[in-house]
């Protein structure tokens, strides 16, 4: 029996191959694709990123990837979204305005200026894990992980924080619901403590954790 095959959406985000590479480093299966069709065939998906919001969005309209998404998230099959992949499963970011996916309800938000620190957020900081996941498994709380990004996911519902960071204020640095966990760091740059994190993921069957998590929007 062959393993899983993991989908990598490739819209033109700027952290492709680093992904790639940290899969095939891992041994995982997978498939690199800008065709929605081949979403279908898969039994997980990586939404990656690096960028801006509208410029993500519009590539994923041209191209019929915002509607496979969608398909994807509600049919049960796990999904990973890292950075911008975390940001534009939201409703709206403040990023040039965009409508997002509105998979999870929310809005992406800038971090506030006057506060004396720099934006973009770039470099390593903590991050403390909210709730059991099988994803954290084994990744010790407090864990250093490498961010790069001016805005940061604000989920409506509380439940959907899955770890957060601090960097002037508090934000979450994961979401999670249902078969769907996105990073707002970038795992696949974070060294060995990253990778047991992609490494979790492949090895996870995407089922529900034990609290339970709400359902994402449906498509």
């Amino acid at each position: 029996m062959s393993s899983p095959l993991l989908a990598v959406v490739d819209y033109g985000a700027g952290n492709l191959h680093s992904v790639e590479n940290a899969l095939r480093h891992l041994g995982a299966r997978h498939l690199v694709t800008s065709r929605p069709a081949d979403l279908d065939g898969a039994d997980g998906l990586v939404f990656p990123g690096v960028g801006e919001a509208a410029s993500s969005m519009s590539v994923l309209k041209k191209t019929g990837l915002d509607g496979a998404i969608r398909r994807f998230i509600a049919s049960g099959r796990k999904t990973l979204g890292i950075c911008i992949g975390c940001q534009v499963v939201f409703e709206h970011s403040e990023e040039a305005d965009t409508e997002c996916l509105g998979i999870l309800p929310g809005r992406v938000r800038r971090f506030p200026s006057g506060s004396g620190l720099k934006v973009p957020h770039m470099g390593w900081n903590q991050v403390r894990f909210l709730a059991p996941h099988p994803v954290f498994a084994g990744i010790p709380q407090g864990s250093s992980f490498y961010f790069v990004h001016s805005y940061y996911p604000s989920p409506a519902l509380r439940e959907h924080v899955a770890a957060e960071c601090e960097y002037g204020i508090v934000f979450p640095a994961a979401v999670s619901a249902r078969n769907f966990i996105a990073f707002q760091f970038h795992l696949e740059k974070s060294g060995p403590v990253g990778l047991a994190l992609l490494r979790n993921f492949i090895e996870w069957d995407g089922s529900p954790t034990l609290s339970g998590v709400p359902r994402v929007n449906d498509a």
